[in-house]
């Protein structure tokens, strides 16, 4: 794996405006617009060319975030004569080419791809209605498309959307100079849960067991994100406790552990490796040496 430089544009200074992103020496481009500035894309011509769009609904919690995935010829006015008027979403992401060589052909199979790419992270809820067919392409073109998913990927996961990136992949990125993708265990009131540091936050795994009872303690962020996971199945319950369904991310070590427990506890303290040492143990060990 090799390095990347990527080049963002900021059109007025502000880091949530109005803003173009490129890759070097990719032909590709992306325009990242919230939607109270949406009216300001007409003036921009990189959004009026043929190429697919992200309509991204960002929660401020730990809740499940929604996209909606289109194509079109016209970017801007598909987005203006009717994606415009879903109500879900804050932020279009449009993702076009600067030599303008993208086809129907191109962009209705990015449209496939990146929607079926979205179903299979499960990361964000895929608000599309169908499931897009793939075009026909001679293998040439698939493959150049193939890497334009890549490059899509990429400049997401750097504006802060990684809903094209599966959990399965972040838990395989380890470091051995970091705690990163480091097994931490968790035992409690007869519970055991496995979990570990990400880059993007603290991750529970899959099968763990978690609390069925919460105290007045709990943050409310978590409790309304594990009402939120049992209403969707992801909590399953056991009678005296819940098992995790699939590998989920919360912001901190804490707020995995309470989520855990039920009650608020201290991750750094609560989260052991396979030695007994706990996180806090752990992170003071990294910085002495």
């Amino acid at each position: 794996m090799f390095g990347k430089s990527i080049k963002i544009y900021l059109s007025d200074g502000s880091p949530s405006g109005l803003r173009h992103v490129e890759i070097a020496n990719w032909s590709g481009q992306a325009v990242a617009c919230p939607r109270s500035r949406f009216s300001e894309l007409k003036n921009w011509i990189e959004s009026q060319r043929p190429g697919v769009y992200f309509l991204i609904e960002k929660q401020t919690t730990d809740e499940i975030n929604s996209v909606y995935i289109g194509e079109s010829e016209n970017v801007f006015k598909r987005l203006s004569e009717h994606d415009r008027k879903k109500d879900f979403w804050n932020e279009v992401i449009i993702f076009t080419s600067k030599d303008e060589n993208l086809t129907k052909s191109h962009i209705k199979y990015l449209e496939s791809r990146l929607s079926f790419l979205t179903i299979e992270a499960d990361r964000y809820k895929l608000e599309n209605s169908n499931s897009p067919s793939e075009s026909s392409l001679p293998r040439s073109d698939k493959d150049a498309m193939e890497e334009f998913i890549h490059n899509t990927k990429m400049i997401l996961g750097t504006l802060g959307h990684k809903m094209l990136v599966p959990l399965k992949s972040v838990k395989e990125n380890k470091d051995s100079e970091t705690l990163i993708g480091r097994e931490l265990y968790f035992v409690v009131n007869g519970l055991s849960s496995l979990g570990m540091q990400t880059d993007e936050g603290f991750l529970i795994n899959k099968d763990s067991e978690i609390s069925a009872t919460t105290t007045a303690s709990i943050p409310g962020k978590i409790n309304i994100l594990r009402d939120k996971l049992i209403e969707d199945g992801v909590l399953i319950n056991k009678g005296k406790h819940f098992i995790l369904s699939k590998d989920i991310i919360v912001s901190s070590s804490s707020y995995a552990a309470a989520f855990v427990a039920g009650t608020m506890r201290s991750g750094p303290q609560s989260w052991k490796d396979s030695s007994g040492k706990n996180l806090k143990e752990l992170e003071e060990s990294l910085v002495k040496n």
